[in-house]
């Protein structure tokens, strides 16, 4: 009897913990969708465009132009996200600068990444031989011809893999706007196993899907690589 009633309450428990699972998942796929995704995305181009802008200021002959880059690289490097995160969220308020939760999230994460991605890109022009600079001086082209027609292409194929990473990083990096009150994933989670208080069951499977949106982006980022690898010459 008394081994009956423990297989009884196995399955009903194992049951009971399927059905959470199955009624949390849609939730957390609706937070991964309307935030967690759109959020990554704007960050990581916004992000891209500072980091361009700061790499070329960082390789620039002017001092005035250098400094600036170096400081706000230094900046973001030797502090963390999350600190960055709450002095936008929480600590721009006090100089009577409010912004909504989601555009905070976008302007953290896009400045974290413009600072990383900008030591990614400075590198891979570095990378490249000089005799590419000297091949398009012979043709008579102009400093900003030759790195937006020779060396910045090159660049960018050196790139792509850092990037990705990066890319990948920031989707994971994501479950911190939680704490400022964005309803993304992690945060969808966070209120389903507060109410229920299966902690365990539904963090593990905020971790799959996490895991399952970050397995297809590195398929996609196998995929470029193998397309601009036609390009490279053996």
């Amino acid at each position: 009897m008394y081994l009956l009633n423990n297989l009884l309450f196995t399955i009903t428990a194992n049951m009971e913990g399927w059905e959470l699972f199955k009624n949390s998942l849609l939730p957390m796929i609706t937070g991964g969708i309307k935030y967690t995704i759109p959020l990554t995305l704007i960050s990581f181009v916004v992000g891209i465009v500072l980091a361009l802008l700061t790499a070329m200021m960082r390789l620039s002959g002017s001092r005035v132009l250098r400094a600036p880059a170096v400081a706000y690289v230094s900046a973001i490097r030797g502090t963390p996200m999350l600190v960055q995160l709450f002095i936008v969220f929480y600590g721009l308020p006090s100089l009577n600068i409010t912004i909504d939760p989601f555009p905070s999230a976008i302007i953290a994460f896009s400045l974290n990444v413009g600072a990383y991605a900008s030591e990614i890109i400075r590198a891979s022009i570095q990378s490249i031989p000089k005799g590419q600079w000297e091949a398009g001086y012979t043709v008579g082209m102009t400093y900003n011809t030759t790195m937006r027609r020779i060396i910045l292409p090159q660049a960018a194929r050196v790139s792509i893999p850092p990037l990705s990473n990066t890319f990948i990083s920031l989707v994971k990096d994501t479950s911190l706007a939680s704490l400022i009150l964005v309803t993304e994933l992690f945060r969808r989670a966070q209120e389903i196993a507060a109410r229920t208080y299966d902690f365990m069951l539904i963090y593990v499977e905020a971790a799959i899907l996490y895991w399952i949106i970050c397995f297809l982006l590195s398929l996609v980022q196998e995929f470029i690589e193998r397309r601009l690898a036609r390009y490279t010459a053996r």
